[in-house]
């Protein structure tokens, strides 16, 4: 049974930081991709950002150069730093890789 446990969600004030973690359970994590995406209600899925085996690195344009995603393969878990928070990065945030996380909130106001 594969499960992504995701934390680090909140509430934070325009400009500030969060770090989201998401910890794979049951499933050989250093053979995968993982990816970050965000929905907001009435929206899609955004990829947010992607991190593959081989470490190359996908952002979207709306979080490059604030977000970063990163890895440690030791862990099992795969991190999203996101800095410089607006408003508009408010959502559920999902863990990815060939399953799908619960979603952990971000709340920016």
């Amino acid at each position: 049974h594969v499960q992504l446990v995701e934390s680090g969600g909140g509430s934070v004030e325009p400009g500030g930081s969060l770090k989201l973690s998401c910890t794979v359970i049951g499933f050989i994590f250093n053979r995968c991709a993982m990816a970050w995406y965000r929905q907001a209600p009435g929206n899609g899925r955004e990829l947010v950002a992607s991190l593959s085996t081989d470490r190359t690195i996908k952002y979207s344009d709306s979080v490059k150069g604030r977000f970063t995603i990163s890895r440690d393969n030791a862990k099992n878990t795969v991190y999203l730093q996101m800095n410089h928070l607006r408003s508009d990065d408010t959502t559920l945030y999902y863990c990815a890789t060939l399953w799908w996380g619960q979603g952990t909130q971000v709340t920016v106001s």
